[in-house]
């Protein structure tokens, strides 16, 4: 089993800048002592013969065909607007200008 100490956590915590009690940094290093185990036999198991993955199902994309269409009416679009001013939404101000 793989130990991590609390100076070892403490250290990774000063870099990323949190800060932990005494209470922490020995829960966290017992905890994270498991996560590291877990992930090394996961490397045991693995071997030559088992392709890496990162989903069990094969996926492809699907796309759809690219057709070129009519392009909407600026005018049209503007109409059903509730309002519009020079060619443009109308919108309430959100914002204070000084």
């Amino acid at each position: 089993m793989s130990t991590l100490s609390r100076d070892e956590v403490a250290r990774v915590a000063a870099l990323a800048r949190i800060d932990l009690t005494a209470d922490e940094l020995t829960r966290l290093a017992g905890e994270l002592a498991v996560i590291v185990d877990s992930v090394a036999r996961v490397g045991e198991v693995a071997t030559a013969d088992v392709p890496a993955t990162s989903h069990p199902l094969p996926l492809t994309n699907v796309y759809r065909e690219d057709v070129v269409e009519r392009p909407l009416d600026a005018a049209e679009i503007l109409a059903a607007a509730p309002a519009s001013e020079g060619g443009r939404f109308a919108v309430p101000q959100i914002l204070e200008e000084d």
